[in-house]
């Protein structure tokens, strides 16, 4: 791969690729940036739970303000990485300059916005529940769908990935008569793009990163493959590229947020305390060898009172620490990431003693938050609607003639088109469905449920 082909301002549903957006009040990634962040998927984030259980008393993160804060920490890891390229290919023209100096911060940005955007409600229990229900049909339902898909679309189902459901919403039309979907730059989504391979082939962490799970379902495959083609990105085998290296500061981004936001989270909540917090954060500070050492952090922390405010003072030393690291590592990792031979995330390229912290914070994150009481009923409940959600209307589907199911049928919007007509649309059809369920709040959802088993009945007037 190269830098100077690794971006192009075409978009989604274009027929070919149009000249450099010359506007330097909103270049081509703003408009990216614009469009998610006005869109409706965007916005219904703010009901979905990031992990811990929402509305309540205090505030914790959702899906909407932790997208918003990764974008924060990926602006600035684009801005930082960009400067460096520029600096380093300065002799690589005026075009490749602007875009390195001042529009990879908005790309990375932008692709960190929408990360999440294809998560289903009721956090990472919301995947689970899709796959669960699909891995465990039985009897004439199995036999049918079986029957009427291939192999790698019934794994669309059975290994349901929210990276590959935010590459669908992002480029899918949902019935509209343009094609393109947001129509997002090819930069743009090709750096949200994890896992760049298809659902039968990915979910193998042995094989490596781009193997972990999936990045685009059958239906947007040939998608893929054309902004790996315009961008440079090799095919590796088939149906499997390699990742576009700006996917590493946008993955970075993530990882550094969630970790640190989901501990101040249980800090606010009184699930941990502040001295398990700093016990967990203030060693990345030693021997950092400038301002930002312990000895500072320390000295600072004696004069706030206040032990939120003392967490987020760490949290946010502690972002800035690991921004400017990760940018460095990029730079490092410059060739392996060209090549598409890096096989770890940037947050493993840290050195052995640091890395070792990152592991600690994971070990007691999942023993402590992720498996905490009030997490665990949240993703039982989502569990449990979302398997009875899929019942109904995948049945609703299959047996689209019964009385029952041309009700059901009602509910689900035009945007989400359904043909009962032919078996061979089921595959089209179950993804309706998916969709349709995968983009409902926390909320709706529970609504939803409610109505539709009796326990409450909806009102007019």
């Amino acid at each position: 791969m190269n830098w100077k082909t690794l971006y192009s301002p075409r978009r989604t549903g274009e027929t070919e690729a149009k000249a450099r957006n010359t506007d330097r009040t909103r270049n081509s990634y703003m408009r990216d940036y614009d469009r998610i962040i006005f869109s409706s998927a965007f916005r219904r984030l703010q009901n979905k739970t990031q992990v811990f259980p929402l509305p309540g008393p205090v505030f914790v993160h959702n899906r909407l303000t932790h997208s918003l804060e990764v974008a924060s920490v990926g602006r600035s890891l684009g801005k930082m990485v960009g400067e460096k390229i520029a600096a380093q290919y300065s002799n690589f023209g005026d075009d490749f300059i602007e875009f390195y100096r001042h529009e990879l911060a908005y790309v990375i940005a932008s692709a960190c916005l929408a990360h999440d955007i294809g998560n289903p409600p009721f956090g990472h229990s919301g995947e689970d529940a899709i796959r669960s229900f699909f891995s465990s049909m039985e009897g004439e339902q199995k036999e049918r769908i079986e029957k009427a898909l291939t192999h790698n679309q019934l794994l669309d189902f059975k290994k349901f990935e929210g990276n590959s459901n935010a590459f669908r919403t992002l480029t899918h039309n949902y019935d509209e008569p343009e094609d393109g979907g947001y129509r997002l730059t090819y930069t743009t989504l090709s750096s949200i793009v994890k896992y760049p391979c298809v659902s039968e082939k990915g979910f193998d962490k042995s094989k490596g990163i781009h193997f972990k799970k999936s990045g685009f379902f059958d239906t947007e495959l040939n998608t893929y493959r054309e902004i790996a083609q315009t961008l440079g990105i090799p095919e590796i085998e088939k149906n499997v590229f390699a990742r576009h290296p700006f996917v590493y500061l946008v993955e970075a981004a993530d990882d550094i947020c969630y970790r640190v936001i989901d501990l101040e989270d249980a800090h606010r909540l009184g699930i941990i305390s502040l001295e398990t917090f700093k016990s967990l954060l203030l060693p990345f500070f030693e021997n950092t060898g400038d301002y930002n050492n312990r000895e500072r952090v320390e000295e600072k922390l004696l004069r706030i009172n206040d032990p939120n405010q003392q967490a987020q003072f760490i949290r946010a030393n502690w972002i800035g620490l690991m921004v400017t690291k990760m940018a460095d590592l990029f730079m490092q990792h410059e060739d392996d990431l060209l090549n598409g031979t890096l096989g770890k995330d940037l947050l493993a390229c840290l050195p052995e003693e640091q890395y070792q912290l990152i592991l600690a914070i994971n070990q007691f994150s999942y023993n402590n938050i992720y498996n905490h009481k009030a997490v665990v009923e949240i993703e039982l409940s989502g569990f449990h609607i979302i398997g009875n959600l899929l019942q109904e209307f995948v049945h609703a589907v299959l047996y689209a003639q019964e009385a029952k199911s041309e009700k059901l049928l009602m509910l689900i919007p035009k945007q989400f088109p359904i043909d009962c007509s032919d078996e061979k649309n089921l595959y089209h059809n179950i993804q309706s469905v998916v969709d349709f369920i995968a983009g409902m709040t926390d909320l709706f959802a529970i609504d939803l449920y409610r109505k539709m088993t009796g326990i409450s009945i909806t009102k007019i007037g």
